[in-house]
């Protein structure tokens, strides 16, 4: 699988780091790179790539304000020098955060989340069929069948450490060694069924175990299994009264 790359930054020598990144990975092609944001946003409006490298500092239109407006499709890599705007990257779903001086090492760990999401969107689409959605046990276990790659999986909810939404596709993440889990269902519906069993929804892409929970620190920002996830101010409240109530 090969992904179509736009560099946005108004840094001529940043797009030029970030080009020969891109020659020297495989599943990478280079779309084009503009140092003018307004130019690239109407570039990418037209032809949405796979992925987008954006830095977030730029005149006229600065790359969170950018980010509003890219295609669905694309998955968007921040690409900055200011470590401030690390938390705001959340609220708009990036895949990733890279801070300048970007390593080749770090890059190529952030490609990797993007080229992970579109293969299973890929095998996905390829085994999805027409299916009523999983339903709620109706009975004392803590499972629930999903399907995925052509057939009914059991969910083991209590190995389950989140739930990562993918657009139109969710991501069960369990606890290792079993692999994730993807399949076609919405985050809404998904979270209807995991509520009752000790989840809780905390930003628009992500659903825990509030049991598998390890801290939360002053930024609000969770720590499970080897993730970090931001709490956004939608679900703040919601959040904090459940886990108040859990330690009280």
């Amino acid at each position: 699988m090969e992904l179509n790359c736009v560099i946005i930054d108004d840094e001529p020598q940043a797009v030029e780091l970030i080009k020969n990144y891109i020659s020297r990975t495989p599943y990478l092609t280079l779309v084009a790179g503009y140092t003018d944001s307004v130019e690239g946003l109407s570039k990418i409006t037209e032809t949405p790539p796979d992925v987008l490298f954006l830095d977030i500092q730029m005149p006229d239109l600065n790359g969170m304000e950018l980010s509003k407006m890219v295609p669905k499709h694309t998955k968007i890599i921040f690409t900055t020098a200011f470590k401030q705007y690390a938390f705001e990257s959340y609220d708009v779903s990036a895949t990733d955060y890279l801070l300048k001086p970007i390593s080749y090492a770090k890059f190529l760990k952030a490609t990797q989340k993007c080229l992970e999401w579109f293969e299973m969107k890929e095998s996905a689409e390829q085994s999805a069929a027409a299916t009523p959605p999983p339903q709620p046990p109706q009975n004392t276990t803590s499972d629930i069948f999903v399907k995925s790659d052509g057939m009914m999986v059991r969910v083991n909810l209590s190995q389950l450490l989140y739930v990562c939404g993918l657009k139109d596709y969710v991501k069960f993440v369990m606890q290792p060694p079993t692999k994730p889990i993807i399949t076609l269902m919405t985050m809404k519906s998904l979270e209807e069924i995991l509520l009752p069993y000790g989840f809780m929804r905390i930003n628009r892409s992500y659903i825990v175990a509030i049991d598998k929970i390890k801290s939360v620190d002053k930024n609000d920002c969770i720590y499970i299994g080897d993730e970090i996830i931001h709490v956004t101010d939608v679900y703040r409240n919601d959040v904090f009264k459940k886990l108040f109530a859990i330690s009280s």
